[in-house]
């Protein structure tokens, strides 16, 4: 069995990962921007591996992320309890209906729009990373970019501490391979109206070279 995966949007957070790591066993690979292609490289990734007699233990979703105000504060480091597709569903005159009640048949829904944390390696995550705040982590393939947007997603996840564009998609690539995920994230701006003025990317990716050795 080959050592963990950590996957990662962009080749710059790889980078600050591989800049962390004590565990030369881990791979880092950036796989892409979004659900979609994130998913189907790390299913790609997996598949390989598992075809080479050299199957993953696990994978995590890395990166940066955006924390809503209050839950988690820029440059700081969080950890996904759930991965959330947050916008997967339908819009109606009453509202947003999440994937999982439109009266589909489970089996098509691959596990639903929530995919929750392996327990063991979350336990894992938090004990080595004892400041990182845990939470959902909602996945989106549109930046929220508005203050009406954002209590919407207030709203109907009052949990959640923060938004990333990647998280779901590698966590049903995992549960569809057996294998256990989790996602860590460092915060690099407020969700809310867009301002690129109040981002801080390069305290988020040291940040995320700090969590890195939590990566075994």
């Amino acid at each position: 069995m080959s050592g963990l995966l950590v996957v990662t949007a962009v080749p710059a957070e790889a980078d600050a990962v591989r800049a962390g790591l004590a565990d030369t066993t881990v791979t880092v690979t950036p796989v892409g921007v979004g659900p979609a292609v994130a998913g189907a490289a790390t299913a790609r990734l997996l598949t390989l591996a598992e075809a080479a007699g050299h199957p993953y233990r696990a994978v995590v979703s890395a990166g940066v992320a955006g924390g809503f105000v209050g839950r988690a504060a820029v440059g700081g480091t969080v950890l996904g309890s759930a991965s959330i597709a947050a916008d997967l569903g339908a819009e109606s005159a009453d509202g947003f209906i999440p994937v999982d009640e439109l009266g589909m048949p489970p089996a098509l829904l691959g596990g639903g729009s929530v995919v929750p944390a392996d327990p063991t390696l979350l336990a894992a995550l938090r004990t080595a990373l004892p400041a990182a705040t845990v939470g959902p982590v909602l996945t989106v393939s549109t930046v929220t970019g508005t203050a009406a947007s954002t209590e919407e997603l207030r709203r109907r996840h009052p949990e959640a501490v923060a938004e990333a564009m990647e998280g779901y998609g590698v966590a049903v690539a995992a549960a569809q391979a057996g294998v256990p995920f989790a996602e860590l994230r460092t915060i690099s701006n407020p969700i809310g109206p867009r301002d690129r003025d109040a981002w801080r990317l390069r305290e988020a990716l040291t940040a995320l070279t700090l969590a890195a050795p939590a990566l075994r």
